[in-house]
């Protein structure tokens, strides 16, 4: 039972890639993208649904992927053109297929009341009209039945004039099929099943199977990398030889396969028409003509004669399959290197599923492994030990190893922000549809990695802020083909890496942010005074404080008051921050800033007072030691510093985290820093102890939120050090603007 477990959750991970793959390739159809492969990846995908499907018993399931992968069928051989209404229908599907696999995960059952109206409309595609309660058409002729003897029952020749004969006579009717296959090993290499193939046939209708297993040599000559079994199945449904090929299409290549069609016998007598009305029903379980089995017909076909016998004997009266016998492990070497893979050739990379827990498990012991490194070379600097010692050597070479290893585990968890992107689409169908405005959707910079935690955590922020783009942001079609733009609105979705972090960029080409109802609004909830004086920027950021939202009415999409500060208490909790421009009649854009990963990073190591912080390494463009000369006082209590003919805003860290600091003359060292705010800016500190691969320790989780101060970590000598949040120090330089204190210069 737990190993069937075990396989139903690899199906339903899956089933998780397969849906991407088909929403990405619909999407490529829809924006004009797509090609032939495009058209044959959406359809494996969806058949490759319906065939784990069909080994779970998911019926529901396995109906409406078998209509859509029809469809899907049609545009492949190229009896349906792939025009926008079919891929607006299709995409729909793929949302339903969705919710079907999100149920069965479940363990529910999503009925299919839903499925209905989306069957009705992909069956219109592919020709299938609803059945008629008119009956069937008149065709203006009467059946007659005829005798097929060659003689009357008193031996009498026949008579001169030929018999009428009906149309079903001159062509013979086919009542079954006979499948032959056997399996090559690359059919279970590439996780195909023939018991699933065998499952697919049964729901063409009844059949009888047999296994043929003459070609499995001794234990001797065995090789479990070959296949040795074939199967010959007996369909009895008069289906056409299509939908019994279908079945192996995916296996195309990857078996040997035989079909046979089983016709009516010709010769087979039937009762007279005179003796219709007298003839006796025969007791049931008896093999009267009209109930006789596939066996038995197929014996009539062949020239015997059906008996009792012939539906228990049916295994035995079907030939096995004449296949070649496969290759033994004792065949010429010759022969394997004819099947390996030339230079030339792709060798598809093997991969594994790992628990996720064994990687954060992993990535805990690499971050323990880092702490104690430091802190054996902190015990061998304060030893005296000199470098050039063995010691010393041999510290050097685990750094190395220890920094190594954590590139590779933080490798490991690395994931691309591209299955976060892929839930959108859907999210923008939904939400365009509730609100009838007509919304398309573009990506950039799918492919750019993050930490899977970071990845984990971005779904609902990003949620949250389309819909409020697409509600909000984006106007009516009429009111923007008023204001000159296109009907269709754009939501923009882009991700890269900039200063060590990723920057996440969420943007529409709507209205923009109506400034004067966002004040007026938060005058009246009381959140401001209403003569108070804001900046654009502080206008713009009243949209995250609790409880501000400027929906008229309540709906399913937004104006509940609980949204964006969500949004930004989820940002913040993941050492990220989140800034808004916007544009009145051109649009807005949300930028959000976060950590790369929530492990490990690279700091330098400063003194601020009698503390001691952590800046990360990757915003600091350089270290400098200015002369008095090149500060500049600015307002009542801020400076800048000149730095090569530019002047940037100087920020005393001390000061602005309320450190009590009273740095000796020319002891001040300069770190200029780059900000995601906009811009550089220098930040002053007391003195600089040495760069650090430091452990990121959540503070939030065994502490509480500290203004300016992104995280902690642990040192070399076992001291709790501070990781400095930068954009958060420049924040709160802007809102108090202190005096920074004066510095000397430099000897």
């Amino acid at each position: 039972m737990d190993s069937m477990e075990s396989i139903k959750a690899t199906f339903f991970q899956e089933c998780e890639e397969l849906l991407a793959d088909l929403e990405s390739g619909l999407l490529a159809l829809q924006a004009g993208e797509g090609d032939a492969e495009t058209v044959n990846a959406v359809f494996r995908a969806v058949h490759s649904v319906k065939g784990g499907a069909g080994a779970f018993g998911l019926e529901s399931l396995v109906r409406f992927a078998h209509v859509f992968e029809t469809t899907l069928d049609g545009v492949r051989n190229g009896g349906l053109d792939a025009d926008p209404p079919l891929v607006a229908v299709m995409l729909r599907a793929a949302d339903r297929l969705a919710d079907h696999v999100a149920a069965a995960k479940a363990g529910n059952d999503p009925g299919e009341e839903g499925d209905a109206d989306l069957i009705k409309a992909l069956e219109a595609y592919c020709g299938v009209e609803e059945p008629s309660d008119a009956g069937e058409p008149d065709f203006g002729f009467s059946p007659m039945l005829v005798s097929l003897d060659a003689s009357d029952d008193d031996g009498a020749a026949p008579s001169a004039s030929p018999p009428m004969t009906s149309l079903s006579a001159l062509t013979p009717t086919v009542i079954g099929w006979t499948i032959e296959f056997r399996p090559h090993p690359g059919l279970y290499r590439n996780a195909n099943d023939a018991m699933n193939l065998i499952r697919e046939l049964a729901r063409l209708g009844p059949v009888d199977v047999t296994l043929n297993s003459d070609a499995v040599p001794d234990l001797d000559g065995l090789n479990t990398g070959d296949a040795w079994l074939s199967w010959t199945v007996n369909l009895d449904a008069g289906v056409h030889e299509d939908q019994v090929r279908e079945v192996f299409e995916f296996v195309d290549g990857d078996c040997d396969l035989q079909v046979h069609a089983v016709h009516a016998p010709a010769d087979a007598e039937g009762p007279e028409p005179a003796d219709l009305d007298s003839a006796p029903l025969a007791p049931e379980g008896s093999p009267g003509e009209e109930g006789l089995s596939l066996a038995a017909l197929l014996a009539l076909a062949r020239g015997g004669e059906a008996s009792p016998e012939d539906g228990a004997a049916a295994a035995q009266t079907v030939a096995a399959p004449s296949f070649p016998e496969p290759q033994s492990s004792t065949a010429p070497k010759a022969a394997a290197r004819a099947n390996a893979p030339t230079a030339g050739e792709n060798i598809v990379q093997t991969t594994i599923r790992v628990d996720l827990e064994r990687v954060d498990r992993l990535i805990d012991l690499v971050g323990e492994l880092v702490i104690n490194q430091a802190m054996l070379a902190q015990q061998v600097h304060e030893a005296g030990i000199v470098r050039s010692g063995n010691i010393a050597l041999g510290l050097d070479d685990l750094e190395q190893l220890t920094r190594e290893i954590q590139d590779s585990v933080m490798a490991i968890r690395a994931q691309p922000v591209k299955s976060v992107f892929q839930r959108m689409p859907r999210l923008i169908r939904e939400v365009a549809g509730m609100t009838g405005k007509s919304v398309r959707l573009v990506t950039d910079g799918e492919g750019t990695e993050v930490d899977k935690t970071v990845i984990e955590r971005l779904s609902d922020p990003l949620t949250h802020m389309i819909r409020n783009a697409i509600d909000h942001g984006l106007e009516a079609p009429d009111d923007r083909v008023a204001a000159g733009k296109p009907r269709e609105g754009v939501i923009r979705l882009s991700a890269q890496h900039r200063s060590g972090r990723i920057v996440i960029e969420v943007a529409d080409d709507g209205r923009g942010i109506d400034r004067a109802r966002v004040k007026a609004i938060a005058a009246e909830r009381g959140l401001i005074e209403p003569d108070a004086v804001l900046s654009d920027e502080e206008v713009d950021n009243l949209i995250f404080a609790p409880g501000f939202s400027t929906a008229s009415e309540v709906s399913d999409i937004s104006g509940r008051g609980v949204g964006m500060d969500v949004v930004k208490r989820s940002i913040q909790a993941l050492g990220g921050r989140i800034t808004i421009t916007s544009i009145p009649g051109k649009g807005s854009t949300f930028t959000l800033s976060l950590p790369l990963t929530l492990a490990v990073l690279d700091g330098m190591v400063v003194s601020v007072g009698s503390q001691t912080l952590v800046v990360p390494i990757t915003v600091i463009v350089e270290t400098l030691q200015p002369k008095a000369a090149d500060i500049r006082g600015l307002g009542p209590d801020g400076a800048v510093l000149s730095v090569r003919g530019s002047h940037v805003p100087l920020i005393d860290v001390a000061t602005a985290l309320d450190f009590d600091s009273d740095p000796a003359s020319g002891a001040g060292v300069t770190l200029l820093v780059e900000s995601d705010l906009g811009g550089l800016a220098a930040l002053r500190v007391d003195g600089i102890q040495g760069q650090r691969q430091v452990v990121i320790k959540s503070l939030e989780q065994n502490y509480d939120q500290v203004p300016g101060i992104a995280a902690a970590t642990i040192l070399g000598d076992g001291r709790v050090a501070l990781i400095l949040d930068v954009d958060g120090v420049i924040a709160r330089r802007r809102q108090a603007a202190p005096r920074p204190a004066p510095l000397a210069q430099a000897s």
